[in-house]
C-alpha cells in the first residue's frame, strides 16, 4: 500500500517550516514532495542592512535540509491546482499527485507609486545602496518612505527610516530629513499599543517625521501629497514598499479578496475539499509575516498528519503571535504581539530579546539552521 502522500509548494518560511513539522509529526507516515523553484532558503527579514554595508542576508541551500527531512524535490513553479485529480502542475509540465497539499507561495508583489523606488527584500542593496551613499555625500536631503495602503509586513520601512536618519547622523549630516508615510493609525500598529507608543518615541528621537492614518500619492517623480493636512512636497528620494495581492492560483475555488485564499481556523483551504492547506502571505490572514506564515505552517501540518492517520497528533489552532526585532542603526529594539481576539492585542517591547525570538524564525526551521550553522 502507498504511503500518504503530501505535496508542499513554495520555498520560504511557511513552506520549510510544513515540511520539517510536518515530518516531526508524521514521520515515515508520509511521502513529502516539494515543489519550489530556488535552491536557497533566504532569511529576508536581514535584506535591510545589506544596503549600508552591515552585513548581506543570510542563505541557506535547501538541497541538504530536504535530504535530511527525507523530502524529495521537484525544482519547478506551480501552474495550477487539479482538485478532482489531487494533483499540482508546474509550469514546465509536471503533474505532482498528492493525498494533501500545503500551499504556500507567497503573495505577488508590484509597484504601488509609479513615481517611487519600489523596495524589494531581494533586491535591497541593488535598490538602495545608492540612496545610502547620497545621504552620506550630502547629495541627497529629503528622504521619503511610503507604506501603501495594502496587506503587507511594513516594519522594514520603518528600519529604512530608522538606519538611514542615524546614518546621515553619523555622517555628520545634520540637515537631512526623513519623512515616514503610512495608513496605520500609528507605528507598527499590528504589535498593540505599548509597542506602538515605543516605535514612535523612538523615531521622534531619531528625527524621522511620521504622518499616520495617511492617503499618500505620488503623481510625478519626486513630488509626494498626503491626506489629512494637505502636505505637497518635493524629495530628492522616494522609497515605498510594494503592493501585495495574493497569488490567485487557477483550479482553487473562491480565491478571495485579492487573491488571497481564504483559510479555516486549521489553515485549511475554504471549499477545497479538506485536503487542501494554505500558509503564509498567500491566505487572507490580514497581516503578513514570516513567523506567522510558519505557526500557519505548523497548524496545518498537524491537520495533514491527523489525515495520514496519526492518532497521536493534536489539533494545533492558529494562536497569532507576532515577533519582530526592529534594526535601527544603532541597538536594536525587539517586539513581540499575542492576538486575543477581535484585533486587539497584547504587546511586549524591549531592548534585550524577549524569549529565544530575536529573529524572524520558525520553530522547526530556526531549530535545524541553529544546528546547521556554519
Amino acid at each position: 500500500m502507498d504511503r500518504f502522500s503530501v505535496a508542499v509548494v513554495g520555498g520560504g518560511v511557511a513552506a520549510l517550516e510544513g515540511v520539517l513539522r510536518l515530518r516531526k509529526l508524521a514521520g515515515d507516515a508520509v511521502d513529502i514532495t516539494l515543489v519550489a523553484p530556488g535552491d536557497e532558503y533566504v532569511v529576508r527579514a536581514l535584506s535591510v542592512r545589506e544596503p549600508f554595508a552591515l552585513g548581506a542576508a543570510d542563505r541557506h541551500p535547501l538541497r541538504p535540509l530536504l535530504r535530511d527531512a527525507g523530502a524529495e524535490w521537484v525544482r519547478d513553479r506551480l501552474a495550477w491546482v487539479d482538485l478532482d485529480g489531487q494533483a499540482v502542475h508546474t509550469t514546465d509540465g509536471r503533474a505532482v499527485g498528492y493525498d494533501a497539499l500545503l500551499i504556500a507561495v507567497g503573495g505577488q508583489l508590484a509597484p504601488a507609486y509609479e513615481h517611487a523606488t519600489t523596495y524589494r527584500d531581494d533586491r535591497a542593496d541593488e535598490l538602495l545602496r545608492g540612496t545610502v551613499e547620497d545621504v552620506e555625500e550630502g547629495y541627497s536631503k529629503r528622504i521619503a518612505f511610503l507604506a501603501p495602503d495594502t496587506p503587507i509586513w511594513r516594519l522594514p520601512l520603518y528600519e529604512l527610516a530608522l538606519m538611514t536618519a542615524n546614518r546621515a547622523a553619523e555622517a555628520g549630516m545634520t540637515d537631512v530629513e526623513v519623512v515616514l508615510a503610512t495608513p496605520e493609525p500609528a507605528p507598527l500598529a499590528a504589535f498593540g499599543e505599548a509597542a506602538s507608543a515605543a516605535v514612535a518615541e523612538l523615531l521622534e528621537d531619531t528625527g524621522v517625521t511620521v504622518h499616520a492614518g495617511a492617503t499618500i500619492a505620488v503623481p510625478e517623480a519626486g513630488r509626494v501629497t498626503i491626506e489629512p493636512g494637505g502636505l505637497d512636497e518635493r524629495f530628492d528620494r522616494v522609497i515605498a514598499l510594494p503592493r501585495m495581492t495574493g497569488p490567485a492560483i487557477r483550479g482553487l475555488p473562491g480565491a478571495g479578496a485579492h487573491g488571497f485564499l481564504p483559510v479555516d481556523g486549521e489553515c485549511a483551504l475554504r471549499d477545497g475539499g479538506g485536503r487542501v492547506f494554505a500558509a503564509g502571505d498567500a491566505t487572507d490572514l490580514d497581516l503578513k509575516h514570516g513567523g506567522l506564515g510558519a505557526q500557519q505552517a505548523d497548524t496545518a501540518a498537524a491537520a495533514i498528519a491527523r489525515l495520514a492517520g496519526v492518532d497521536d497528533v493534536a489539533p494545533a489552532p492558529l494562536h497569532p503571535v507576532v515577533h519582530g526585532k526592529l534594526l535601527t542603526g544603532r541597538r536594536p529594539l525587539y517586539l513581540r504581539a499575542r492576538l486575543v481576539g477581535g484585533g486587539s492585542f497584547e504587546s511586549e517591547v524591549s531592548e534585550q530579546p524577549l524569549g529565544t525570538e530575536d529573529k524572524v524564525v520558525a520553530a522547526e526551521l530556526g531549530a535545524y539552521l541553529a544546528a546547521h550553522r556554519g
